[in-house]
């Protein structure tokens, strides 16, 4: 079974994508699509810190929606747009896993979808059902 959702909590998707999509089963998988530093109102912060801040909180707002925890990921991929930012990115990933250690991988790309988003995190989650 699957179920494709975009939490309340989360500002709204930029185009037609869902936030999460949970795959129900012997085990439950949680798809997370990219999530960025805008605020549910729909505004983003300007600064790094300040995006990658709201980037993981939006990212636990959608493994929370999905019935999972941090424990429960598997996998993140982080998009950074500079390779400076590498440091903040790392302290900012600590304090929102806080101890979790799922496998994961960092990039630093051209760009993303707008020049003005610093930061993008993507997950996947699973869970005995």
């Amino acid at each position: 079974m699957l179920r494709l959702f975009n939490p309340e909590t989360v500002g709204k998707p930029f185009s037609s994508y869902s936030h999460g999509a949970l795959v129900t089963g012997p085990c439950n998988w949680l798809l997370i699509s990219g999530q960025v530093g805008v605020r549910p109102d729909g505004t983003l912060p300007e600064g790094f810190e300040a995006q990658a801040r709201q980037a993981w909180a939006n990212l636990l707002a959608v493994l929370q929606a999905g019935g999972m925890e941090r424990g429960d990921l598997v996998k993140v991929n982080t998009f950074l747009t500079r390779a400076a930012d590498v440091p903040f990115s790392r302290t900012a990933r600590d304090e929102a896993l806080q101890g979790a250690a799922p496998a994961s991988t960092l990039l630093v790309v051209a760009a993303l979808a707008r020049p003005d988003l610093l930061i993008e995190i993507e997950a996947v989650a699973a869970k005995a059902a």
